[in-house]
């Protein structure tokens, strides 16, 4: 077991250091990785895709590449467009509504986004459940005027409800993210009309192949995203969209820029927009090992996980 802390580069979900812990199987090494706000409960899934990846593996490929977004936080205008420009990706995905800043300054954002990829490339922005209806739908008008076109708006609204009404009021397409991986029942989201793409990430739906049963059974078009790992989890990210049998969208899998630096000696980095799917995790090298305290807390949370999970 190996237990890191890596700082970000900017503040991200309201962290300014990533952590989680390595876990080393027959299959090779798998990441648990759950953020402060989620419950042991809640965490048990991160557990089991983190043994999945150490223990089983995964299922083959159908693909052997994966055309990923950058991702854009909440950063200044210039600060934005040098990031989408060094990233060689087609595809931008904008973190908005920080309470932070204000419409304003998203809009600005985005219109530099739109300037560093040119007009072949396409703008995605996620809200993380910030607004209500009305907000959205004021929001996302403003956004895709200034992108000039949204590829689509991720999780405006907390509830699979609120995401239905913004659906039929907007016409930008909606995706799902928090509905989908809080959720108990995925399909729902289907069902209720709530979203046009679903956001799969494999720790919160607990694996890659559970992942793949909800992108089953949610019957929509799918993109795999990270939840801010290092290479080792971003290898089962990889995984997922190696294996789901339409792949119509850039994947969020090229977050490892967020990071300060990675366990990994062989980083999960993309080249021209691109990262290839691999069989197992990259092996960890040395560097990021959490302190004493750091270490102490997750392996005794990993232990509470544990007890959860039954296992």
């Amino acid at each position: 077991m190996k237990v890191y802390a890596i700082p970000l580069r900017t503040r991200f979900r309201g962290i300014t250091v990533r952590e989680g812990v390595l876990l080393r199987g027959p299959a090779g090494w798998g990441e648990f990785c759950p953020f402060a706000d989620y419950s042991d409960a809640e965490s048990v899934p991160w557990l089991r895709a983190a043994l999945e990846a150490a223990e089983t593996g995964w299922p083959a490929p159908v693909r052997d590449r994966v055309e990923v977004n950058t991702t854009v936080p909440v950063v200044e205008p210039a600060k934005a467009h040098e990031l989408v420009r060094a990233s060689g990706c087609r595809t931008a995905k904008v973190k908005v509504a920080d309470p932070r800043v204000s419409l304003a300054d998203d809009c600005a954002r985005v219109e530099a986004v739109r300037d560093a990829l040119g007009p072949g490339g396409a703008i995605r922005v996620d809200a993380n459940m910030a607004w209500d209806v009305d907000t959205a739908v004021r929001a996302i008008a403003d956004l895709d005027k200034a992108a000039g076109g949204l590829e689509y708006a991720e999780q405006p609204c907390p509830s699979i409800e609120d995401l239905a009404a913004v659906r039929r009021r907007v016409d930008v397409r909606i995706a799902a993210d928090e509905s989908i991986r809080r959720a108990e029942d995925p399909l729902k989201v289907a069902v209720a009309g709530a979203a046009d793409i679903a956001v799969l990430k494999v720790a919160p739906l607990g694996g890659v192949r559970r992942a793949l049963e909800v992108a089953e059974a949610c019957g929509l078009p799918c993109v795999v995203s990270s939840a801010v790992e290092t290479s080792v989890g971003l290898a089962a990210g990889l995984a997922l969209a190696g294996a789901l049998p339409s792949l119509e969208f850039a994947c969020g899998l090229g977050t490892l820029s967020l990071l300060e630096g990675d366990v990994c000696a062989s980083s999960l980095s993309p080249v021209d927009g691109y990262l290839p799917v691999p069989r197992t995790a990259p092996e960890p090298a040395e560097g990021y090992a959490a302190g004493p305290g750091i270490a102490a807390a997750w392996e005794d949370r990993l232990n509470r996980v544990r007890r959860q999970a039954h296992l």
